[in-house]
């Protein structure tokens, strides 16, 4: 059994119903005659009668069960919502291994989540994109299990609404941004970047651009670099505010939790499973990091 995984089924039925529940006695206030308030100069036989006046209600309990004959009324105000709930419990795709999120740039999980929006920005777009980067705190479960991954996960995993876009930055604004992604220990998938923990946090050595090894190459100050990122870093401001510096913020018309399901999707189409990975994307300097950490400490 995955974590948190529940049957969501019944929601939308249980809402209406306490929606009725809670709706019919303000329909019957709203459909009843009502007393205006007493004033200062009205008399007690007033108020005696305005009392008397007053209906008198009974409440009964009656157990919700299927002895209960359905109501077309509410089924139909159900039913656009019954279609999306049972969506949501379809299975896109197989996870190989747990997909645990830890550590500098999320690990495994976080990975995952910007590979993929790399992968469908890159066939959005149809050339490839050099970078792209997420926030941490957008990762909003800890682990999934291995096996089924439904869309229910990736809804649960990014619940906003967050929307991707292209950003265009010179190269020395992208190193700055790599710096502000290792102090915040951010996601990324395109870069090497080489890193150490001091007092303040931790702060970038090195980075260079590539997938791996033989690819790499040096970031050139003036050269222009397009990123993917989500609005919401780019409007965010504060230590992001680099993002802000830069040129053609492009949508996507891509949220980030639909790139994600589409990356998913696309695996399974081609006989993939989804393969928790860990790389050399971010590499852990401690000889000269002035925090002492342990071999087993996640730094």
């Amino acid at each position: 059994m995955k974590e948190g995984r529940r049957s969501v089924a019944f929601a939308p039925m249980l809402l209406v119903c306490l929606f009725l529940l809670c709706a019919q006695p303000l329909w019957a206030q709203a459909g009843g005659t009502t007393t205006a308030p007493a004033h200062k100069h009205q008399t007690k036989s007033h108020t005696s009668t305005a009392a008397a006046a007053k209906p008198k209600v009974k409440a009964s309990e009656r157990v919700i069960d299927s002895s209960i004959p359905e109501d077309p009324a509410v089924n139909a105000v159900i039913a656009p919502y019954s279609a999306r709930v049972r969506a949501l419990n379809v299975v896109i795709g197989k996870l190989s291994a747990d997909l645990i999120r830890s550590g500098m740039g999320g690990g495994a999980m976080g990975n995952f989540v910007v590979d993929a929006i790399r992968s469908r920005a890159q066939v959005k777009l149809g050339r490839p994109v050099t970078l792209a980067i997420s926030n941490y705190g957008g990762l909003r479960k800890k682990q999934f299990s291995a096996g089924d991954l439904t869309a229910l996960d990736i809804f649960q995993l990014m619940p906003f609404e967050n929307a991707l876009v292209t950003v265009d930055l010179t190269g020395e604004q992208l190193l700055r941004l790599l710096q502000v992604i290792v102090a915040e220990r951010d996601l990324q998938s395109g870069a090497q970047i080489t890193y150490r923990r001091t007092e303040q946090g931790s702060e970038l050595i090195s980075a260079k651009l590539g997938d791996s090894p033989n690819s790499l190459r040096d970031i050139d100050p003036a050269a222009i670099y397009q990123i993917v990122t989500s609005d919401y870093l780019v409007k965010r401001g504060g230590r992001y505010a680099v993002l802000g510096e830069g040129r053609n913020v492009t949508p996507l018309n891509l949220t980030i939790r639909d790139a994600v399901s589409d990356y998913v999707k696309a695996e399974t189409a081609a006989g993939r499973a989804i393969k928790p990975t860990l790389d050399n994307r971010f590499v852990f300097d401690r000889q000269s990091s002035t925090v002492t950490t342990t071999e087993g400490e996640e730094p």
